[in-house]
């Protein structure tokens, strides 16, 4: 079966790569029409995507699929409808003095074929969205889903072929072994969402191509509670982003900062804001499983670990009850006082547990975001504008949202990206065009030009004009 697919792999990435050299820089109104055959697919398969997402966590919150995924990818969709056009011109650039009457020009150019490599967490949203950028780019695109959601991965196949030829969009669908010979294939460009470990060996692989790369990792996002605060509504928004898809979102909160003194408080306010939103959990449609047993059981280790090292653990189950044989619901867990050295406080969660840290400054606050890996998203809730600027100043993160979570994530008029550990590269809207394309620079030579003058055989003429260019210079 390996062989299969990576025989299929490799007859598409011909087939795609003659098709972009037929048709190295399609015009605006082949680009339009896939974008419309990207949104057609997306707007009349809502209920199966729903379906197939559901079916591989076995419990997914239809409404979250519908929201955090098609409503996303829709609106970045029509975006680059509306917007391709002026992306895709000719941009004029300022020309420097010795050289006018020449002009200069920006010409973004298809980079060919593109490779996306999608996670299983929004196995729709991430892989559709870097789709999107590519094709509004001119190229032709592959996408290598997640093994852990095979039936999204079997349905995003079968719609991929009824909208698309094969030399425009293609899936590729396999396990962990045909990613990585996906990651090897010489693509123009790859893009790969997923964990900070695995993003390495893809940029190892992809350096073996000279492949450039766009990595979406992740790591472990700080929301910082300052002294200013509006608490329950910052309790409130805190709640909503951590549990959001039971914790698995690369920009969920990881930890949270709140002042010396607040975090038995802060806790008891998030019990009831988390007790708020999910009344019940066993049989509750609107609470998202966990992905695999094995997520479920590495959550559930660090949990333990936490507790018998003296750390105080709450679990949250309003309804109090029997989550033994539920299918992998994991109730939100808030834990307090717990050590540097435990798992949970070195590793992304990925999951709907939230260490609670007390500071006793800010500058302590900054100092413990700065000692870790730099995060993919940072969360500031508070109302003194200095202690904002503060924090957006001293501290490094791929994005940031102030007093609410995640929201950075869909404004397409702004870039989405990682840094350092958290990931490189950035797309969405216009950020996600220029990502996908080649800015070709290009000097138009005028006929009036004077730099003949300057070729040898080298004399006085040389002479008075390089003295006059160094004058003007």
């Amino acid at each position: 079966m390996l062989q299969v697919r990576q025989d299929l792999l490799g007859e598409r990435f011909r087939l795609q790569r003659a098709a972009f050299k037929a048709q190295p820089f399609p015009d605006l109104g082949v680009r339009k029409d896939r974008l419309r055959r990207l949104l057609a697919l997306t707007e009349r398969h809502e209920t199966e995507i729903c379906a197939a997402i559901d079916a591989d966590f076995g419990g997914r919150s239809a409404h979250e699929t519908r929201l955090a995924e098609l409503f996303v990818v829709r609106a970045g969709i029509r975006h680059a409808l509306a917007h391709v056009g002026a992306w895709m011109r000719e941009r004029r650039v300022a020309t420097t003095l010795p050289f006018l009457p020449g002009r200069n020009r920006l010409v973004p150019q298809p980079l060919g074929v593109v490779g996306i490599v999608s996670p299983w967490n929004y196995p729709f949203q991430l892989a559709v969205a870097p789709v999107t950028a590519a094709l509004a780019a001119g190229n032709r695109v592959l996408v290598k889903p997640s093994e852990l959601t095979p039936a999204f991965s079997g349905l995003l196949t079968r719609l991929a072929g009824e909208h698309f030829a094969p030399d425009e969009l293609s899936v590729i669908a396999g396990d962990a072994d045909t990613g990585k010979a996906f990651v090897s294939m010489p693509f123009d460009h790859l893009l790969f969402t997923g964990s900070t470990a695995v993003g390495r060996q893809v940029a190892i692989a992809a350096a073996a191509n000279l492949t450039p790369v766009t990595l979406e990792l992740g790591g472990k996002s700080p929301a910082i509670l300052d002294p200013s605060c509006d608490l329950d509504t910052a309790v409130a928004s805190v709640a909503y982003g951590k549990l959001l898809n039971a914790g698995q979102t690369c920009i969920a909160p990881d930890y949270l900062l709140v002042p010396k003194g607040q975090a038995g408080t802060v806790a008891a306010k998030l019990a009831i804001a988390m007790a708020r939103l999910y009344p019940s959990l066993r049989d509750n449609p609107d609470y998202t499983a966990i992905i695999s047993d094995r997520h479920y059981q590495r959550l559930r280790a660090m949990i333990v670990e936490a507790r018998d090292a003296g750390a105080h653990v709450t679990e949250i189950n309003p309804a109090g009850e029997d989550l033994g044989n539920a299918g992998r619901k994991l109730p939100p867990t808030l834990v307090s006082n717990a050590g540097s050295d435990l798992k949970l406080m070195r590793e992304e969660i990925f999951g709907p547990v939230l260490p609670i840290v007390e500071y006793v400054t800010l500058d302590d606050a900054i100092a413990y975001v700065n000692s870790a890996d730099r995060p993919l998203a940072l969360y500031w809730f508070g109302n003194d504008g200095g202690n904002r600027q503060r924090i957006l100043r001293e501290t490094v993160a791929g994005g940031v949202t102030i007093n609410d979570c995640m929201l950075h994530l869909v404004q397409e008029n702004q870039p989405f990206g990682g840094v350092g550990a958290s990931g490189m590269g950035a797309y969405h809207g216009e950020w996600g065009f220029r990502t996908f394309s080649k800015e070709k620079p290009v000097f138009l030579q005028s006929r009036l030009s004077a730099g003949s003058l300057l070729r040898p055989p080298y004399g006085k003429t040389f002479e008075r004009l390089f003295g006059l260019l160094r004058r003007i210079t």
